[in-house]
């Protein structure tokens, strides 16, 4: 009997799922007048506040942006919005007022958003690459492929598959015990750093295929839908009639967008290997906060017809405020 009660206690230690109260994110250590670098990662959260906010203001405001593009650019401007939230006001107060340490739960929750965000910017800028496959492509047939009501399904479709693969990896995460360290090296509750604190402790095998998935998925299929799309684009200006100076004008801006976004995270995971830890953290951060600062400038400064309903929207704010409607 007191051999089976052994037993039994032996199983029950071997399966219990160790979980600290807290992780430590080492972040920027060892780097020298790192509190410039803050100041300027708060000069561009404050940069991609307005600017994304201004842009969806615009778009909710002018009926002659409620089109599927548009759409779209309002669902990129959305999800900027988010993903700088998501990270710059919890990195700034971790590193400035020395709150490194987060809870478990805080921690899984910041992993959580910060994946969603990035995933879904990946996801719309497919999205905005279909669009413009197939106003060029199919210029006659535009209206009828690509109307607001295909154009919501896509986004929406969009958000629920993010949201699903980054529940499973946070899911995965769960299961692990955490039995040695609790320092993240990252300046977030990064995926890989974070499994990789269980290696001794817990089977991270599927945490390890989904670390594998996760890039195909955000970085590596959308890169290379985005190059098929722009083939079959260039093929079709040597081959359809139509301006090929403002055709490659109405691509010149999602083009930016998609090189800000994509070479510098694919350069960096191709030789993290090779690079230094804290260049790499650097790096990583730079490009999540960059794109969604930069995104508003290079919209307002290439779309023609977005810089028309900002100048309109912004007459009208100030013949508001100079003329105030009198009340009784």
């Amino acid at each position: 009997m007191s051999s089976v009660t052994s037993d039994l206690s032996l199983t029950e230690n071997i399966t219990t799922i160790i979980r600290p109260p807290y992780f430590y994110i080492s972040g920027f250590t060892g780097i020298p007048n790192m509190e410039y670098y803050y100041v300027f990662l708060s000069l561009i959260y404050i940069i991609s506040l307005v600017g994304n906010t201004f842009i969806m203001v615009v778009i909710f405001v002018d009926h002659s942006l409620h089109r599927p593009k548009y759409i779209a650019v309002f669902n990129l401007a959305f999800t900027d919005l988010c993903e700088s939230t998501a990270q710059v006001p919890k990195l700034l107060d971790m590193f400035l007022f020395d709150r490194q340490f987060i809870s478990y739960d805080q921690c899984l929750a910041n992993l959580f958003f910060v994946f969603v965000f990035l995933t879904m910017q990946s996801f719309n800028l497919i999205i905005l690459s279909y669009d413009r496959l197939v106003a060029i492509c199919y210029p006659l047939r535009y209206h009828m492929i690509v109307t607001p009501r295909s154009m919501i399904q896509l986004t929406v479709s969009g958000w629920v598959f993010a949201v699903l693969i980054v529940l499973i990896a946070v899911g995965l995460i769960t299961r692990l015990s955490f039995c040695r360290s609790v320092v993240i090296n990252s300046y977030f509750c990064d995926h890989g750093p974070l499994f990789r604190l269980a290696t001794p402790c817990s089977d991270v095998l599927p945490n390890l295929v989904m670390a594998k998935l996760l890039p195909c998925i955000v970085l590596y299929i959308p890169i290379i839908f985005i190059i098929a799309s722009y083939i079959c684009i260039i093929h079709a200006l040597f081959t359809v009639t139509l301006p090929q100076d403002r055709a490659m004008k109405t691509c010149t801006s999602h083009l930016t967008l998609v090189a800000i976004f994509y070479l510098p995270v694919i350069f960096t995971y191709l030789l993290q290997s090779l690079i230094q830890t804290n260049a790499r953290i650097i790096n990583l951060s730079l490009t999540s906060v960059l794109p969604p600062m930069l995104n508003p400038i290079i919209y307002v400064l290439k779309t023609e017809e977005f810089k028309v309903s900002a100048k309109r929207f912004l007459r009208r704010v100030a013949q508001r405020e100079v003329c105030p409607v009198k009340t009784t």
